[in-house]
């Protein structure tokens, strides 16, 4: 003769009154809140959004609260209740990035003493002025009128490798001018 594995198991079946840990949804909540708060935290990431969660869901559990049968089944309920809960969170989250063909201008950066920059804005263009005038007109229509090598290159009449050995020898000589030692 082979005993039952589980006797609780084997006393439900022939009990006619349903099984209820529970008597009440607050002892319920009051007992499981710990563990199903842990779970409601593994959905979101934040700790705030996780326990706006566990009570939408617990909202949901107590209004169904007379029609759950199995009270051993409560925590896969109320599991159930989240995963549904946070999926409809996720699906109606509004949008705030739009995409657009321009891009917004970026937030201003604090300005700086006017005297200052027109200084600096001097220096820039007396270190220029020193350049040949072969690498003043590349540095210029590539930096100031913003316009790309192949451009550069076309504007001036010459290869755009010229334009890129020109550019950077000129680079290098405003580095080292003295005068723009501040800058650096």
């Amino acid at each position: 003769m082979t005993t039952p594995v589980c006797t609780s198991a084997s006393n439900v079946a022939t009990r006619s009154v349903p099984y209820a840990p529970y008597p009440s949804f607050a002892s319920y909540v009051k007992a499981r809140q710990p563990v199903l708060l842990r779970t409601a935290r593994s959905l979101t990431a934040n700790p705030s959004d996780a326990e706006d969660l566990l009570q939408t869901a617990l909202a949901k559990t107590y209004v169904a609260w007379e029609r759950i049968e199995d009270h051993r089944a409560l925590d896969g309920y109320v599991r159930r209740a989240l995963l549904n809960t946070r999926t409809s969170q996720w699906r109606k989250r509004k949008v705030d990035e739009f995409t657009c063909d321009e891009l917004p201008e970026p937030a201003g950066l604090p300005a700086g003493d006017p005297a200052e920059q027109q200084a600096l804005h001097d220096a820039m263009w007396r270190a220029i002025m020193k350049l040949p005038a072969r690498q003043r007109a590349m540095v210029v229509l590539r930096y100031y009128e913003d316009l790309s090598e192949a451009q550069t290159a076309e504007v001036l009449g010459v290869s755009i490798g010229t334009v890129k050995s020109a550019v950077s020898r000129a680079l290098g000589k405003l580095r080292e001018d003295p005068e723009l030692e501040p800058v650096r």
